[in-house]
């Protein structure tokens, strides 16, 4: 099953807020990723101050909106990985319109609790931390697919931390890698040892054949992972 048309108005109004569009929220420090690329160095840059995400309003957990610094290029991955989910998900969703999360104090991190959107008028979690279903892995995936940092916490939330999209070799990676082969694929004999075939075969069954640890090939597991995940796309 293929139901990911979105209208392309959609996709440009996405695309075009992310363009100026930025984070807020509250700091909070949480525990660093380990084995995966580090965050780039920055001397004296100024924070921007922002409540957004694209064209998502921002929220901290306990529902306030206070406006936070954050790093100018962390925002703009984020806002081109906002409409990048958005754009994989299914067409009966708005965009998003709020995205719950914290950013750390150095304005290059975020723990992200949940996204909404609008559906009937009613408003929906896309993504819910304490919800570990396919849209947790989807949602993973899709963070993947553009941050080198992305951590699990034990309650679901997931942080991320700033720098260029690729796959790095991370303990974190290979674990999303072996979970999403298992859960989305139905692979049940993948394991952290094997996870590169596992995903080859993934890719060849999605049309797109790869080694899943290159840079195009982890670009397209991700991607086809965030599809399957949300259910815009089965490659049945």
């Amino acid at each position: 099953m293929n139901d990911n048309g979105h209208p392309f108005d959609r996709r440009r109004l996405l695309a075009g807020a992310a363009a100026a569009s930025a984070v807020t929220l509250t700091g909070l420090t949480v525990v660093s990723t380990t084995g995966a690329a580090a965050a780039p160095v920055r001397t004296g840059t100024p924070l921007l101050t922002r409540d957004r995400i694209a064209a998502a309003a921002l929220r901290s957990p306990d529902g306030s909106a206070p406006a936070v610094g954050v790093q100018a290029d962390f925002h703009a991955r984020l806002a081109a990985w906002l409409a990048f989910w958005s754009a994989n998900s299914p067409p009966t969703w708005s965009a998003p319109t709020q995205v719950v999360a914290r950013v750390e104090p150095a304005g290059d991190a975020l723990v992200l609790h949940a996204i909404r959107y609008r559906r009937d008028d009613q408003t929906y979690a896309g993504f819910a931390a304490a919800r570990r279903d396919a849209t947790h892995l989807a949602t993973l995936a899709s963070l993947h697919h553009h941050f080198p940092s992305v951590r699990i916490r034990p309650d679901g939330t997931i942080r991320v931390g700033d720098g260029p999209a690729g796959f790095t070799g991370a303990p974190e990676q290979i674990a999303f890698a072996v979970a999403a082969c298992r859960e989305l694929w139905d692979d049940a004999t993948a394991t952290a040892g094997r996870w590169q075939e596992h995903a080859g075969r993934v890719l060849a069954r999605a049309g797109q054949p790869a080694d899943a640890a290159s840079h195009a090939g982890w670009a397209a597991f991700t991607r086809t992972s965030l599809r399957r995940g949300l259910g815009t796309e089965s490659y049945e």
